[in-house]
């Protein structure tokens, strides 16, 4: 029998002729409904979300001994209700002596600051003009990693720019400027720059699903983005009291372990605690007898592992609140009652 080897061209007619089966498609007619679909989520999303999205623009005055200097920036934000409030990030509008927002139709309406939280970066604007179109915000608790991400904002002052991604992970923790711990954040692959911080991060259904807020330089496709679970929350409060409550004790310190011999000689149930390097004069600590050199370990019965952890704990459910502290003083286990007073507005 004569065998005859196959060419590139019989090869090529034969994947041609096979059947119009997902296995047989060429590799360009198998791809196109799933890019097709890909391209018709990202436009719908477009299309839902960007009218919402609105231009910030800020000018902000900074003092030194000479004279008086203005500056100038940009950022993003989106309209949450149809009355005119606006959610975007608190470092766009922190210290502004100016705020001018430009809706995506061009109207420059009035708009004043109604509240910030630094240590969650956010902030909410109210503006005054009519026809307004809100976003529809989802649920972050039920965003999964490798989801389609698209991120919408004003880069460089492009207005209503679009790029897409996925989630790349949940439950990320980020260091806002104030030095507190930001925690479940999104991070993502959507392409962020200056100017982006402020606006929405969007599923393929048009909903926000993350607040976008930073980038880490100079990696690529490292961007973070506030959960909207917790922006709604903190967004809440701003609303009604144009901040977020948050107690404090009055002690400046830092993360450090523990000598593993005062862990089991004194049965505690960390082997890290904070090292308290400073007591306000006149706070909860000092009133309580908290001292340099001591180390927190436990605040209300709950374990205190590190700084953050101690923020946490330092909620408006602590204001004015009775509780027991223990330190490691030296090689010594104290308890002390501190009572925790409402922080200061910075």
């Amino acid at each position: 029998m004569k065998t005859v080897k196959p060419t590139l061209r019989t090869i090529a007619d034969a994947h041609r002729e096979s059947p119009t089966s997902p296995e047989g498609l060429a590799p360009s007619q198998g791809d196109a409904p799933l890019l097709d679909a890909y391209s018709q989520a990202v436009v719908h999303a477009a299309e839902e979300v960007s009218p919402s999205v609105v231009n910030i623009e800020v000018r902000k005055t900074r003092s030194n001994k000479d004279n008086n200097r203005e500056a100038s920036g940009s950022g993003s934000g989106f309209i949450i209700s149809p009355d005119g409030l606006v959610l975007t990030n608190s470092h766009v509008v922190h210290g502004a002596s100016s705020i001018e927002v430009m809706l995506g139709d061009g109207r420059t309406p009035d708009a004043h600051l109604i509240g910030e939280d630094p240590e969650t970066d956010l902030a909410v604007l109210r503006i005054y003009a009519p026809n307004l179109k809100s976003v529809r915000l989802g649920d972050s608790s039920q965003v999964r990693v490798g989801q389609l991400a698209i991120a919408i904002g004003n880069p460089y002052g492009f207005q209503c720019t679009v790029t897409a991604g996925v989630v790349s992970a949940l439950g990320r923790s980020f260091r806002a400027d104030s030095g507190r711990l930001i925690d479940d954040v999104i991070q993502t692959d959507a392409a962020l720059n200056p100017g982006n911080s402020g606006g929405p991060l969007v599923n393929s259904r048009g909903e926000v699903i993350g607040v976008n807020t930073a980038v880490i330089l100079p990696a690529q496709g490292i961007c973070f983005a506030i959960a909207i679970d917790t922006a709604k929350y903190v967004a809440g409060w701003l609303i009604k009291d144009g901040r977020i409550r948050r107690s404090y004790i009055g002690v400046g310190g830092q993360t450090v372990p523990v000598h593993r011999r005062v862990v089991r000689y004194h049965q505690l149930t960390v082997d890290t605690g904070v090292l308290v390097l400073s007591v306000e004069p006149g706070s909860p600590a000092a009133e309580a007898g908290l001292r340099e050199g001591d180390v927190l370990v436990e605040f209300g019965g709950h374990p205190v592992t590190g700084i953050d952890r101690l923020h946490k704990l330092l909620n408006e459910s602590a204001i004015a609140k009775p509780c027991a502290v223990t330190v490691v003083r030296r090689t010594e286990k104290l308890t002390l009652q501190i009572t925790p007073a409402e922080a200061r507005k910075k």
